[in-house]
C-alpha cells in the first residue's frame, strides 16, 4: 500500500507517517517507479504493527528517539527479553514518578482551594510541601 493508504489505515497524517521514516521509525519498502529521485514507498502489515507499537510506546510516554533506538535494537536482533523488561521497569518508574509528580499538585490546588474558601489571607500552601 502507498503512503496515503497506509496512513489512513494506520491512523495518521501522511506527515506524521513522513516524519516517522525520517526519524527511522518506520522503513517502508522502495519501488523504482517513482525514479531515482522519489522512488515510490510501499507499507505492509508489519508497518501497520510498528505504527500501532510506536502509538502506544509514545502513549506510555517514550521520546520518539528511544522509540527509534529501540527499534533500531529489535532490527539488529539485541531485543532479548531481558532488555525489554529493563526498558518497562524504566519507563513504568518515569510514569509512577510522574503520578507522584501529578499528585502533589493536586493536593496543593485542594490546599489552595480550601485555604480561598475559608477566606484566609495568610500565607499560600507550600508547593514544595
Amino acid at each position: 500500500m502507498l503512503i496515503s493508504e497506509f496512513a489512513k489505515r494506520a491512523g495518521l497524517p501522511k506527515d506524521t507517517v513522513r516524519y516517522y521514516i525520517g526519524l527511522g521509525l518506520l522503513q517502508p519498502l522502495t519501488s523504482s517507479k517513482g525514479g531515482r529521485t522519489k522512488p515510490y514507498q510501499s507499507f505492509n502489515d508489519e508497518h501497520l504493527m510498528a505504527a500501532s507499537v510506536i502509538r502506544m510506546a509514545q502513549s506510555l510516554g517514550m521520546p520518539l528517539k528511544e522509540i527509534a533506538a529501540m527499534g533500531e535494537e529489535r532490527r539488529a536482533g539485541r531485543m532479548t527479553p531481558d532488555r525489554s523488561i529493563a526498558i518497562l521497569k524504566g519507563q513504568l518508574a518515569k510514569l509512577e514518578q510522574k503520578e507522584a509528580d501529578l499528585r502533589a499538585l493536586q493536593d496543593y490546588l485542594r490546599n489552595k482551594i480550601r485555604s480561598l474558601e475559608l477566606g484566609e489571607t495568610a500565607a499560600t500552601p507550600d508547593l514544595a510541601a
